[in-house]
């Protein structure tokens, strides 16, 4: 339908496009600042006090997105205590690992939180744009996040997030700038992770994968079953692959989760040119069920390891990174074509 068709149908567009700007009131979370985006069927939260990170996600009611035991929180005095940070990793439809360190934590001049600072950096100078452009209405969420320190770094990342009504897209843009006056290293890795109803026993994971290669001894019986989701184990240990995926021409590929009984599935799209690695986490363990996609511009194996091998990722003074993620709503004969796209990828 037209703009003129989509308005003579309701009194306030709010009934199916709004971002609402909420403030939390109860447990963890209390005192969280964040928007709740409506776009006809998809929802989702963008956390303001947390990287503008996407906490919540669901399509027609139905979840897409893991929650850690801890649930929905904001910051804690703990979020950066090396390991102790996993009690404020609570997972949500994804979060920013960066920008000194991802993954484990890591002892070296200085000690380096796991999963970096910048997923629990407030958001600053932010703002909302909402507009029709054409028949379409668009919403866009911006701001900046900082991480900085007295006589060390000085890095910015500039996030917009923008979803177009009528539609089932999410887009991310970021712009990380280093503002200091001294080369910085600059990890990154988006932890995207899907959880139940839309997870459960029988989805499969789509990726255009050539190559896996388990972690770890934990990993390495499993690798064969990297891409089938199986029913829930008590205390399974979770399983970590690495992935080569095959792109385009241009770079673009992706990464899927489909779950045929329900008719629906969600897919992150990104360029191997900025985002060269690919990890993907799986844990079956009862009460920790989730799917992790992570496209990152370094390894699983964290900063230690990039040092080690001398190929640590940094950015030069004043210098600008950008990069594009865009997650995709999939449902009906889309399921089957996101299949064959990863299949036509694979042969080239």
């Amino acid at each position: 339908m037209d703009r003129q068709e989509i308005l003579r149908r309701m009194g306030s567009l709010q009934q199916a496009a709004d971002v609402k700007s909420v403030t939390y009131g109860d447990g963890r979370a209390k005192g969280m600042e964040a928007w709740q985006v409506k776009n006809g069927s998809l929802q989702f939260t963008v956390m303001k006090d947390k990287c503008m990170d996407l906490a919540e996600l669901s399509y027609k009611g139905i979840n897409m997105n893991f929650l850690s035991k801890p649930g929905l929180q904001g910051r804690n005095h703990y979020d950066t205590n090396g390991s102790e940070a996993q009690r404020s990793i609570m997972g949500g439809m994804m979060f920013t690992c960066g920008l000194e360190n991802i993954c484990a934590p890591y002892e070296g001049d200085k000690s380096y939180p796991m999963h970096g600072r910048i997923r629990t950096t407030p958001a600053e100078h932010t703002g909302v744009y909402t507009g029709w452009e054409g028949d379409s209405y668009r919403m866009s969420i911006r701001g900046e996040m900082r991480e900085a320190e007295l006589f060390g770094e000085n890095l910015v990342l500039e996030r917009e997030i923008t979803t177009q009504f009528p539609g089932k897209e999410i887009v991310i843009r970021d712009t990380i700038e280093n503002q200091g006056f001294r080369e910085e290293p600059a990890m990154l890795l988006y932890h995207f992770n899907v959880g139940y109803p839309l997870l459960d026993e029988g989805a499969r994971i789509i990726l255009p994968t050539r190559k896996v290669t388990p972690r770890d001894e934990a990993a390495a019986p499993h690798t064969e079953k990297y891409s089938v989701m199986e029913a829930p184990v008590d205390n399974e240990p979770e399983y970590v692959f690495l992935h080569e995926l095959t792109a385009d021409s241009e770079g673009n590929t992706f990464a899927a989760v489909i779950n045929e009984k329900l008719g629906l599935g969600i897919q992150l799209s990104f360029n191997q040119k900025n985002l060269p690695y690919f990890m993907q986490w799986k844990s079956l363990a009862s009460g920790d069920y989730v799917i992790g996609l992570e496209p990152a511009n370094s390894s699983v194996y964290g900063r230690g390891y990039h040092e080690e091998r001398g190929d640590l990722h940094r950015i030069r003074p004043f210098e600008k990174e950008e990069r594009q993620l865009t997650i995709t709503i999939l449902e009906g004969d889309e399921l089957q074509t996101v299949k064959e796209k990863a299949e036509n990828l694979r042969k080239g």
